[in-house]
């Protein structure tokens, strides 16, 4: 659970403290009244990264050399200092890789950009894959971390291998090596994740999810060896990972094919109903490998969603500490307003 979060200098916060209660809180505020600013901070917490920011650099106020987010979980000091060189974690005031920060406070987030990761690009596919594994899985994150430096090193390589003509055969094989170790982990693990969610049962709307996964191996690395000199990159492996999802043709007949891609044939109300599904997927998944609930942050969903279904959200949201910003009061429904606690935010 958090209790409180203190913001120095982060996006339009110079200094401010917010205490939490254990059950539902509001953040009321209009628009620009940093509402959403504070729903990232406390997913930095957990997870260590923006679900927004493209440079950690831009979580700085303007004009700032430094940003500070620190919250207590329970007894644990959790604490994220950005600088424009780099970020450091810290837990009880200890120095610490993300891999061992990240999963002090497990979360969930709803917000209208989720609905990107189903019509955007792979890349907010892969991050959503990681978003999730990263908060359950220590070895994940580990095996994140070392491919991504061993894909760094061995672009690289392949760099300087255009440029002179000349591979160095003793290098590409020691990087080649950690990239297929850490590589066959992160997609056995995001292999497990979607056959959870095709496993599941779908209250909200059903789909399955198809992983399109970019094995990396000896024999692959070869097959693409002149490939790769040509472009300067990696081209298998995954980071070239993507999945998709389907919705149920309910009336396939002869010649018809039994699912359509949402991204392409799903209407705007239902990839947004998928990616609610997905989230209390995600939810279930957290609850199912860690044995507690994740903290829940819906960021503006009485925007995004109808009437039914945001009844269906705050009737699962019983059981975990939940986190809700709305621009209006008058939007939450009364029986809930008199058991939550509020905070209310003022235009800056």
């Amino acid at each position: 659970m958090l209790n409180s979060i203190f913001l120095q200098s982060f996006r339009s916060y110079s200094k401010s403290e917010f205490k939490f209660g254990s059950g539902l809180t509001f953040i009321v505020g209009p628009n620009t009244s940093g509402k959403t600013n504070l729903i990232e901070a406390i997913f930095l917490l957990s997870t260590g990264k923006s679900f927004r920011a493209e440079n950690y650099t831009q979580m700085i106020s303007f004009g700032k050399d430094l940003a500070r987010v620190k919250g207590m979980v329970g007894d644990i000091d959790l604490e994220v200092v950005i600088t424009n060189e780099q970020k450091k974690y810290l837990v009880n005031g200890v120095s610490k890789r993300r891999a061992d920060f990240a999963g002090h406070l497990p979360a969930v987030l709803f917000s209208p950009l989720d609905l990107d990761v189903i019509v955007d690009s792979p890349g907010l596919r892969r991050d959503f894959l990681d978003f999730v594994l990263e908060q359950v899985d220590r070895e994940y994150r580990l095996s994140v971390v070392a491919y991504s430096k061993a894909l760094r090193q061995r672009n690289a390589l392949l760099e300087t291998t255009q440029e002179t003509g000349v591979r160095n055969e003793k290098q590409f094989e020691y990087w080649d090596q950690i990239l297929i170790e850490n590589g066959q982990v992160i997609t056995q693990k995001r292999g497990e994740f979607i056959e959870f969610v095709n496993a599941s049962s779908k209250d909200i709307f059903d789909f399955v999810m198809f992983y399109d996964k970019s094995i990396i191996s000896t024999e692959r690395l070869l097959q693409y060896r002149e490939a790769e000199v040509s472009s300067g990159v990696t081209l298998v492996g995954p980071h070239r990972d993507d999945f998709s999802v389907s919705m149920f043709n309910p009336s396939t007949s002869s010649g018809q094919a039994a699912t359509h891609d949402i991204k392409f044939f799903g209407s705007r109300g239902q990839q947004r109903l998928t990616i609610l599904q997905l989230k209390l997927l995600q939810l279930a998944f957290i609850e199912k490998n860690l044995g507690e609930r994740p903290i829940l942050l819906l960021d503006d969903i009485f925007s995004e969603l109808d009437e039914e279904h945001i009844k269906l959200v705050l009737e699962l949201m019983q059981g975990q500490q939940t986190i809700i910003t709305t621009t209006h009061k008058e939007f939450v429904p009364k029986k809930l307003l008199d058991k939550a606690d509020m905070i209310e935010l003022k235009s800056k």
